[in-house]
């Protein structure tokens, strides 16, 4: 099932469950909580990213060949930052280069993002999964100047500027999704394939990660974990491929679907 989270035509910010957004209905209650689907057909004005994220929480360095391409060691626990939940973008709006913190090296990261829906904390990896509401695609768009030169060795200034963090389109929920290690993983920019890959190419796996960032820490339902891009970013090419003004992004991962966005400057 999908569930999607847009503006009716009065205004108000709704969920709707489904299989497509044509057939989907308003939910009633509590998303995270007790509700139910109604027979009320979704009047869908707007598309908004899935979730309003209390927390995000960002896996570093998760994939094999993408430490390959960067020359990194491997990890020996995941590798955490956080992005403001101010960040969020929602499907098919627009990426902004920073100018006023001006960024020439704006690079693209396809991701598979985790949504906690219920309380948790210290959870066992064989439980972890109990634990998820629903998966969708992410793009962990980075200012790799700000994350490598600027921003005194931490990397929260270079990846949390505004529309920074894309989320969407719906999620899909587990029961479409029985390993979320099992999934192909692409970033088309322009349409020209960029990253592809596998998430069983993780280092550490969904259920590690939840165990992991839940150790000694309540993770709130809202909370969506990135779980870290596999290899092919702009950076790592040769020359670098940095996003411009004009692209357009796609994330597109198997069971999901596809999330766009296009790029501009920020205004």
């Amino acid at each position: 099932m999908k569930i999607i989270r847009y503006l009716d035509d009065s205004g108000a910010i709704k969920f709707a469950a489904g299989q497509s957004i044509e057939t989907a209905c308003e939910v009633a209650g509590d998303i995270f909580g007790p509700h139910e689907i109604t027979n009320r057909p979704a009047d869908v004005k707007k598309l908004l990213a899935p979730i309003a994220p209390v927390a995000i929480l960002c896996i570093g360095l998760n994939y094999r060949k993408h430490a390959e391409e960067t020359k990194a060691k491997l990890p020996q626990f995941p590798v955490l930052f956080m992005k403001s939940p101010g960040a969020v973008q929602n499907p098919g709006d627009a990426i902004e280069l920073p100018t006023r913190l001006k960024s020439s090296q704006v690079d693209y990261e396809c991701e598979l993002a985790v949504v906690i829906g219920s309380r948790c904390k210290n959870v066992k990896r064989e439980d972890a999964l109990n634990y998820v509401l629903g998966y969708t695609c992410a793009n962990d768009v980075s200012a790799r100047d700000w994350q490598k030169d600027f921003g005194g060795s931490q990397w929260c200034r270079g990846k949390t500027f505004d529309t920074f963090g894309p989320l969407g389109p719906w999620l899909v929920t587990p029961d479409e999704i029985p390993d979320p290690n099992q999934l192909q993983i692409r970033t088309l920019v322009n349409g020209e394939v960029r990253q592809d890959c596998n998430t069983n190419d993780m280092i550490f796996d969904v259920p590690r990660l939840i165990e992991f960032l839940s150790g000694s820490t309540t993770l709130l339902p809202g909370t969506v974990i990135l779980t870290g891009t596999p290899h092919g970013v702009g950076m790592a090419m040769q020359p670098p491929h940095w996003l411009k003004a004009g692209d357009t992004v796609t994330i597109e991962i198997e069971k999901i679907g596809q999330l766009t966005n296009p790029v501009v400057n920020e205004p």
